[in-house]
């Protein structure tokens, strides 16, 4: 009985080293994190860096020579068209009652009529453009109410119909600016008539053309001016546009009306936008990096009102993440699981605790996931980011902590 007991713990003790040794000969498993394939939304965007300006800004001129009154306006003041006096040009003789003077004033009167006359009849285009964009647009709705009309039209049709409101109050800007100019040109010529006025009548009051803000005073205190030197710099901060520089070979997939998201502005949430025209012409720019980069501005238009960002003002710095291409129904991998083998996409699957070499086939991607064409189902739980260490058959173990 002694010899059986005995033989049995000598065949224990046997049979214990050689699972423990079996055990310690075994490979151990890799500590992986992984993602699982699924279906959702996709957004491609092209993001940069953009800052925003005014749409239309005035610089106003001294149209004489003379003695500029000191400015008694700052940066950010806000003023009405032809009520808020911004400044006065005074005589300083003989140079108002000069001929050449005269001469010049009445040549300065002739060219602002000229671009009166020229401004009048972009106004009525625009305004005809205007009306012929809204009348189509109204019509394209009404058959979309019918199912009769394909999406992607009416929204070309909307983007024509924002263009067209644009070169409008672009033309009326214009036309409005060329009326000023116009009588602030006779309001000079006058003052270069030879009388017996006294010389507080000579003043030359200038008042703001427009209604808006002061954005910069280049002439703050008095000082002799000569005719079309710069004294100040006025916009309506509400009218901003975005101007955004995007490589070239970005740039040619962008198109009129795609959808922006405005972030890193300052506020706690991002503005939508919309791509209003992309620059035919691009330039070169030298990166942080010293590479020559040929880029094209995009100009974009805000969405949201101007209540929405109030506190947003003209050269703030923006990101701007333009819209390249959206699915909401795609099935998608994270990009941390994709890697390159033999000129292939390819990723490493989770199936019965061990990484399983998978070629698949990719569509759009942006830095988070990636289409997937080919290859995954949904439901595929896959490796992300995989070491030198995960390898084809290697057992690998998900990550817990």
């Amino acid at each position: 009985m002694k010899v059986l007991i005995r033989r049995m713990l000598l065949f224990t003790m046997v049979a214990g080293m050689v699972a423990l040794i079996w055990w310690a000969l075994q490979p151990k498993p890799v500590l992986v994190d992984t993602a699982v394939v699924s279906r959702g939304s996709l957004v491609v965007t092209i993001s940069d860096d953009g800052r925003t300006r005014i749409r239309e800004r005035y610089v106003v001129s001294a149209p004489l020579s003379g003695r500029l009154v000191r400015i008694g306006l700052d940066p950010g003041d806000t003023v009405t068209a032809r009520q808020t006096l911004l400044t006065t040009i005074e005589p300083t003789d003989p140079e108002l009652l000069d001929p050449r003077a005269a001469a010049q004033a009445q040549a300065r009167v002739k060219a602002a009529e000229v671009r009166v006359n020229l401004a009048e009849p972009r106004l009525e285009s625009a305004k005809e453009a205007l009306n012929l964009a809204e009348s189509e647009l109204g019509r394209l709705q009404r058959l979309d109410r019918k199912n009769a009309v394909a999406e992607q039209e009416l929204n070309r049709q909307r983007v024509i119909f924002r263009q067209a409101g644009n070169d409008y109050s672009a033309a009326l800007f214009e036309q409005e600016i060329a009326a000023y100019e116009l009588e602030l040109a006779k309001s000079a010529l006058i003052r270069t008539s030879d009388d017996t006025d006294p010389p507080t009548a000579w003043s030359l009051p200038i008042y703001a053309p427009i209604s808006g803000r002061v954005l910069r005073v280049f002439q703050e205190s008095s000082t002799i001016v000569n005719a079309g030197e710069r004294i100040l710099e006025l916009g309506d901060p509400r009218d901003l546009e975005v101007e955004v520089d995007v490589l070239s070979t970005e740039a040619v997939a962008i198109v009129p009306g795609a959808q922006v998201l405005l972030t890193q502005w300052g506020g706690d949430h991002p503005l939508e936008a919309r791509v209003r025209l992309i620059e035919p012409s691009a330039f070169t720019k030298i990166s942080a990096l010293g590479i020559e980069e040929q880029r094209v501005n995009v100009i974009i238009d805000f969405v949201d009102p101007p209540e929405a960002r109030p506190e947003l003002g003209d050269g703030y710095r923006v990101e701007a993440d333009i819209v390249r291409w959206k699915s909401d129904d795609v099935l998608t991998v994270p990009t941390g699981a994709l890697f390159r083998e033999s000129g292939q996409w390819a990723v490493f699957v989770f199936s019965h605790d061990r990484a399983v070499l998978q070629h698949v086939e990719i569509g759009h991607r942006n830095d988070d996931a990636a289409e997937v064409l080919d290859g995954l189902q949904q439901g595929q739980t896959v490796v992300l980011y995989p070491g030198d260490r995960v390898e084809s058959g290697v057992v690998i173990r998900q990550r817990t902590d």
